[in-house]
């Protein structure tokens, strides 16, 4: 739900499926946008209030010097990180979304280093992050031209870490709902770790791992840049 998913409507759904998944990622959209305000109490609800546990569960990997966050959005993982005295940049194309995470960075009394764009063409220079982090960045991680960018980013030896999707696995019936719900907009997809392949074919060395909650679980993977293009 952090951004716009690109994910293609699956043909196999049945009609009612398919207008509640054109539906879905149309206020997907607008809560992103003109309805961000709101961004925190739905994104608490529809994760059964797990979403900031998720979210934080990537701060164990970065310990790097300077690191860049792609995909802000309400600027909860920035505000985190300047505590840390981190130095963190971030990039977002939603105007809505970097006006919320500018007024929580600066009231925290730090300098909100945020710029608007596309993870597609990061207005950086080479090699000046020692790590990227993005949390449910939806399909354009898998886009080859953010994969690119990434790494142009990165210095040698530089990391990636991704938090992609999340599974619904409690049973109770609100967990199951939301489950199907996740399964039917494409929030869940099949995990097939093939889809890893373009990563390593653009020098990165790769790794994922699975971290089990209560009800769900996530996954995380783990870039490494291992040489220049």
């Amino acid at each position: 739900m952090k951004q716009k998913n690109n994910h293609r409507v699956n043909p196999h759904l049945t009609f009612p499926k398919r207008l509640l998944y054109k539906i879905l990622h149309t206020f997907y959209s607008l809560l992103y946008h003109q309805l961000a305000w709101t961004y925190d109490w739905i994104a608490s609800i529809v994760s059964l209030g797990a979403w900031q546990s998720w979210v934080q569960s990537v701060l164990p990997y970065l310990n790097g010097w300077k690191i860049l966050e792609l995909g802000f959005g309400p600027g909860h993982l920035q505000v985190t990180l300047h505590q840390k005295e981190i130095s963190v940049f971030g990039l977002d194309e939603s105007s809505q979304m970097a006006k919320i995470a500018y007024h929580r960075i600066n009231e925290l009394g730090k300098y909100p280093f945020l710029v608007r764009g596309k993870a597609q063409t990061l207005p950086f220079l080479d090699e000046c992050f020692q790590q990227v982090v993005m949390t449910f960045p939806s399909g354009f991680i898998f886009n080859s031209q953010t994969i690119y960018e990434i790494h142009r980013v990165l210095v040698i030896g530089g990391e990636a870490v991704i938090l992609p999707f999340v599974w619904m696995t409690g049973r109770k019936p609100l967990e199951r709902a939301f489950a199907w719900l996740y399964r039917i907009t494409g929030e869940t997809p099949e995990w097939d770790e093939k889809s890893l392949d373009p990563l390593k074919k653009m020098g990165f060395d790769v790794s994922w791992k699975v971290n089990e909650y209560a009800s769900s679980k996530i996954l995380l993977i783990l870039l490494k840049k291992n040489s220049n293009l």
